[in-house]
């Protein structure tokens, strides 16, 4: 018989309420295994741009690869279809799933960047129909079948340049909904003990774990890192308080800022886009209310808001301390403007490129006795307390003032950070190339 390719696409099956599309993918391991499947790839997760209004929970589409005999070909599509028909909350409004079936052992460049666009972008699902009919690809899509612009985007990107990997454990269906025990102190006692090859498990100014989600989903933890050794070693390492019903390696887009794209003027700024941006700091930051930090930025076309919210923690503490005149490298994604609101960046990260001199103008020092002079009113001078003497004809003076902040990267609190965002831990771990060896011994259970 011989051997084909198949990619296989997922997105859009979950739900406020519940659900998981990356659940969906790991009971599809273990049924398309059980068929003869060979995977020639670890399940890859892919984020999305976080910024688009109508995304799913986490914005993740899943892309499964393997080989197989075509004689089972068939098989697995209905396999495929069934899990998904059977898992997605079809019920809830707004969950409109999708396959796609991409047979090509190369994937063609104008699916990869049509990948790259949902990826930092905005994409159609005209676009998806459009490139799955010219490749003689095939897609499902139930309701307004949306989860197939997901689908073809996680089948376009084959993560051949940084990427990272993470271990999903998911919890039996009986826990649903309640609150996830895990040994705390072993998660803390992993992250010291793989540190720096992992990232993102505890928030270590609010000291407390951050592996576990908060929603009706079915996963219990998940822990992200640069290897799948390293991702499996900690995931031994953390102590259960609940059954395990299954665990999965996924190879992701976590964690590598994949979704920012650097825009050269302001004026091409989008609704919904992420972007990195350049600019003067043009309005000196406001506390509103009283949580919330705004500021603009200008360069020669234009001008826009940039937010830093609360939860972003020492982002906020950082982006209060910025002054007219600063110049400042801006990551985040972008907020429609409203008519209440102007076209806003919500903040990730800040790079402080040069710091502008702050200046304040104090009274002069007197002459005789070195006290400094106090004002007799506006434009009467200046008196001493301690010699009497009276002068008419200083001038308050200019004193350069220190400032509380340095040149260089500001990221947003671990707690706040989003799925794609690199955090502290990653830099200078970047990959440049894909990972050629196979795949690790159990990589996956059941």
């Amino acid at each position: 018989m011989t051997m084909k390719t198949m990619h296989v696409g997922l997105d859009d099956t979950d739900s406020t309420r519940r659900g998981c599309t990356t659940y969906i993918a790991a009971l599809l391991v273990e049924k398309l295994q059980g068929l003869g499947a060979e995977f020639i790839d670890y399940p890859n997760l892919i984020r999305l741009n976080p910024n688009v209004p109508w995304k799913t929970r986490g914005n993740g589409a899943l892309c499964i690869r393997i080989k197989y005999n075509e004689n089972i070909e068939e098989k697995i599509k209905e396999t495929v279809i069934s899990t998904v028909e059977e898992h997605a909350d079809l019920e809830f409004r707004g969950t409109d799933p999708g396959i796609a079936f991409f047979k090509k052992a190369k994937i063609p460049r104008e699916v990869e960047v049509f990948a790259k666009n949902a990826i930092t972008g905005i994409v159609s699902l005209k676009d998806a129909l459009k490139l799955l009919k010219k490749f003689k690809a095939e897609a499902v899509g139930f309701k307004k079948g949306r989860g197939i612009i997901g689908g073809l985007a996680a089948v376009g990107e084959a993560l051949q340049n940084d990427h990272t990997y993470e271990v999903l454990a998911y919890r039996v269906p009986e826990n649903y909904g309640s609150k996830r025990r895990v040994d705390e102190a072993s998660i803390f006692e992993m992250d010291k003990a793989t540190a720096p090859y992992t990232f993102n498990n505890v928030d270590l100014e609010k000291g407390r774990i951050i592996i576990t989600p908060r929603g009706p989903d079915p996963i219990l933890f998940g822990i992200r890192g640069e290897t799948p050794e390293i991702v499996k070693k900690a995931f031994e390492m953390v102590k259960p308080l609940e059954p395990v019903e299954r665990w999965v390696v996924f190879r992701t887009n976590q964690g590598t800022d994949a979704h920012l794209k650097r825009v050269e003027k302001l004026s091409q700024i989008k609704p919904y886009h992420p972007l990195v941006a350049k600019g003067i700091v043009s309005a000196n930051p406001k506390i509103i209310p009283r949580r919330h930090v705004v500021f603009s930025i200008r360069d020669e076309s234009g001008q826009v808001d940039c937010a830093a919210y609360e939860p972003t923690g020492v982002l906020r503490n950082f982006a209060r301390k910025l002054i007219i005149g600063d110049c400042a490298e801006v990551y985040g994604g972008v907020r429609r403007p409203s008519q209440n609101n102007p076209l806003t960046i919500n903040l990730e990260k800040i790079r402080l490129l040069r710091l502008a001199p702050k200046i304040v103008y104090r009274n002069p020092i007197c002459p005789k006795c070195g006290k400094r002079l106090k004002s007799m009113g506006r434009n009467k001078g200046f008196r001493c307390e301690k010699c009497g003497s009276r002068y008419t004809n200083l001038r308050k003076v200019e004193v350069k003032i220190k400032r509380e902040i340095g040149r260089g990267l500001h990221i947003t609190s671990t707690r706040s950070q989003r799925h794609l965002t690199k955090p502290f831990r990653r830099y200078g771990m970047e990959k440049h190339r894909i990972m050629t060896k196979g795949l690790i011994e159990d990589w996956h259970f059941p």
